[in-house]
């Protein structure tokens, strides 16, 4: 199979139809042999409905319904897991990721020899609350996924060959670094497609501006956490509280060596109990083990988490 074309959606039951001809007429007129999987993210309109009508006449429809809403990254997840075409297309249900798109970035794929191609929406036609997070979001995403080459790590609109989908793993919200995890997997031929960005036809975003900046930021730090440190976290815990635990023992080594020098030299002193540094230097050394127990403990049980892609799937068709 060619082309896997994989769909999250929530409530997009206006522009299912017509996306779905749109890319069956841009297959037919490339002769790519395909599949259209859509991945019903909760919806509580007629959505599933719809989908379940497009799998009686097309047999190269997926459906995957979620009994609850979990998030675009869970949808991708279950999406890839399905998917069995030879380059895997993601894009948005919404209609502003345009299939007409398809055929070059399959080319960059199989021709040009790119493990993944993400669409560049250049110019947008999003109000200024989503454009200005999208363009800081971004810039922090290239500095330190060290990707410089990508300036929309958000797109939907992306092209990725098998190997990737399938040794990559979307959960939480980190579809907004894919990029960054397929690098992270070894795939480092990662390339970029300007894209033509539909305006919205049916219904509203569901997705806010700031507070997609701010929880992919929070995404951004775990991820670079893990990646430099998810298989080692005693790297880093065990580094900051060996530092930490030394700094207080030398802190306390030098009160209680002051208090001797002052009682040698009959000078006035004071208990090591009233001296503040005392205190201070105590907690370095209790934080300090405390940071190093805990990069013991994440040593043994470092992204060992079963349950971290159990979803509820009412139905796969």
């Amino acid at each position: 199979m060619d082309l896997s074309v994989v769909i999250p959606l929530y409530n997009e039951e206006e522009s299912i139809p017509e996306l779905f001809q749109w890319i069956d007429r841009v297959m037919k007129d490339n002769q790519f042999s395909y599949e259209v999987i859509f991945v019903n993210d909760g919806s509580t309109d007629s959505s599933w409905k719809i989908i379940e009508e497009l799998k009686e006449k097309y047999p190269f429809v997926k459906g995957i319904k979620f009994r609850r809403n979990y998030g675009k990254s869970p949808a991708l997840y279950c999406g890839f897991e399905q998917a069995e075409g030879d380059v895997v297309i993601t894009m948005d249900a919404d209609m502003q990721d345009s299939p007409d798109e398809i055929p070059g970035l399959y080319e960059m794929i199989t021709s040009e020899g790119y493990d993944m191609v993400s669409g560049w929406k250049k110019k947008r036609y999003d109000p200024l609350s989503k454009t200005l997070p999208t363009k800081l979001f971004n810039a922090t995403a290239r500095k330190v996924s060290g990707i410089k080459n990508l300036h929309d790590f958000n797109c939907g609109l992306k092209a990725y060959r098998k190997d990737v989908i399938k040794n990559i793993e979307v959960y939480g919200e980190m579809h907004r670094y894919i990029p960054y995890l397929a690098k992270n997997a070894g795939f480092n031929k990662i390339g970029e497609k300007v894209v033509q960005h539909q305006a919205r036809k049916f219904g509203t975003t569901k997705f806010g501006g700031w507070n997609r900046f701010f929880n992919g930021y929070l995404d951004l730090l775990s991820l670079w956490f893990l990646s430099k440190f998810g298989i080692k976290p005693m790297h880093f815990f065990g580094l900051l509280g060996s530092l930490m635990f030394i700094f207080g023992f030398i802190s306390v080594i030098i009160v209680g060596a002051m208090k001797l020098y002052y009682m040698n030299n009959s000078m006035p002193y004071r208990l090591v109990t009233d001296s503040p540094y005392f205190y201070l230097s105590l907690t370095a050394m209790i934080i300090g083990t405390q940071l190093f127990l805990t990069g013991f403990i994440g040593e043994l049980i470092a992204r060992n988490s079963t349950e971290r892609n159990n979803y509820q799937i009412e139905k796969i068709i």
